[in-house]
């Protein structure tokens, strides 16, 4: 049992030797986890459209994606794009769609980011006459129309309207909804028709067949999009629309918005990537106008790309969620970060470790040996004395003996492991040699 008890004591000092080394690891996984985010929320708020709109159709197969995920997207309705900014500001969303072009307005308090672009939403400009226009500007003292009540919508129509000279005032341009505002259109009581959608509207599907309805080509398209960085050319081909009745009879430029979904600043990490691989996997097909992979993409900078979002453009989605489910990927992840230390430090302290202990160790026994050298030299000067006086100072004698003593108590307390028991020894046989030095004259037992 004293054997035993023995080795546990020495693993217990060699432990406890170790102090400084565990401190720079503590220290390490204190500075990790300043960089470590808690967990993701179970839930996430966004706002989209009309409950008949595109956004929110687009939400409703976001929120499919989600949930294989365990992750339950909460789909807001609104009136368009200046409804959800207010609501992000305002922290009633974490994610909503906002149209290319809509202005940012004030700050809120939590800043707003760019998740990117989903995909585009042209400008149809709807006209009715003999022939279709070329230019914006021969619309002026026109009866005009946005067929959407939305604000980005509306001032993008005034955007392009000012910069063809046309004063773009409450009484030119009025808000209407899209169904009436196309129905207005057919029957003659409206000139021009701004719709701000995708190619998969239902209104702008009926006007691109409706007799006497014509698309307007936007000739200087290109000049557009270098004007208004919001904007993109695009092209719908000849027959794009209905190859059989060749609709449209001819290729007709255009210029387009593009649907943006912004975040707020917030928002984990985690669930800003997940969002963007349901962008992907919903928008990155092929469509009318955009090519296959293309979206989402970084293409409206009025709002910053979230740093998220530029990770993921640059090289996908993390690797662990490549083969792994989001809860195990995001656990896993959190994990990595607070055992980077130990790994960044586990080789040099490995290395350094044993070095450590062993000086520990050895510090202990040269300490004891310290004091034998520093009682070694008062001997040496106690025997000069006493061989010049001729007398023995009893009172010295003593007190070298019991300095004698500690040191040798000093030895026999060392926690020291086993294998330097050869040197707890042979400190044993140094205090004896002392004390052989101090006893080599005769009398001196005595102190007489």
């Amino acid at each position: 049992m004293g054997a035993r008890f023995q080795v546990w004591r020495e693993n217990l000092a060699a432990l406890a030797s170790g102090w400084p080394l565990a401190g720079i690891v503590l220290l390490g996984f204190w500075f990790a986890f300043q960089f470590v985010k808690p967990a993701p929320p179970k839930q996430l708020v966004i706002t989209a459209g009309k409950p008949d709109g595109a956004y929110h159709a687009f939400a409703e197969r976001y929120r499919e994606i989600l949930a294989r995920d365990g992750i339950t997207l909460k789909i807001l309705a609104s009136g368009g794009s200046g409804e959800n900014l207010r609501r992000l500001k305002a922290g009633q969303a974490q994610i909503g769609f906002v149209q290319g072009g809509m202005p940012p307005g004030k700050p809120g308090n939590v800043p707003l980011y760019s998740l990117g672009s989903a995909f585009y939403e042209p400008i149809w400009v709807f006209t009715r006459g003999e022939a279709p226009l070329s230019r914006l500007a021969r619309l002026a003292g026109k009866r005009i129309a946005v067929a959407q009540e939305s604000n980005s919508a509306r001032a993008l129509a005034y955007y392009l309207l000012e910069a063809n000279g046309i004063d773009a005032d409450d009484k030119a341009v009025v808000n209407r909804a899209e169904y009436d505002a196309a129905e207005a259109l057919q029957q003659g009581r409206l000139d021009a028709l701004f719709v701000v959608a995708a190619p998969e509207s239902m209104v702008v599907r009926v006007l691109l067949r409706s007799p006497n309805v014509h698309l307007m080509r936007f000739s200087r398209a290109e000049a557009y999009r270098r004007r208004f960085p919001a904007l993109s050319h695009l092209v719908m081909p000849e027959g794009g629309v209905d190859l059989a009745r060749n609709i449209p009879d001819q290729d007709i430029p255009l210029v387009s918005a593009t649907a943006n979904l912004i975040v707020r600043e917030d928002t984990h990490p985690a669930l800003q990537t997940l969002m963007l691989a349901a962008m992907r996997e919903v928008h990155g097909g092929k469509g009318y106008f955009q090519s296959p992979g293309e979206f989402p993409a970084y293409k409206d900078n009025t709002f910053p790309i979230s740093a998220p979002a530029e990770r993921f453009y640059a090289s996908g989605p993390p690797f662990l969620q490549h083969y792994l489910p989001f809860w195990l990927a995001v656990l896993l992840d959190r994990f990595l970060i607070l055992a980077l230390p130990l790994f960044t430090l586990l080789v040099p302290i490995a290395r350094l470790a044993p070095v450590f202990y062993n000086w520990r160790v050895r510090s202990r026994i040269c300490r004891c040996y310290g004091e034998l050298k520093f009682l070694e030299n008062d001997i040496r000067c106690y025997h000069e004395a006493r061989t010049e006086t001729g007398a023995l100072r009893a009172e010295s004698y003593r007190e070298l003996c019991k300095r004698l003593e500690g040191i040798e108590q000093m030895a026999d307390d060392l926690a020291i492991p086993i294998r330097f028991a050869d040197q707890r020894y042979t400190l044993r046989e140094h205090i004896q040699l002392v004390r052989g030095s101090l006893l080599r004259a005769p009398g001196e037992e005595t102190g007489t």
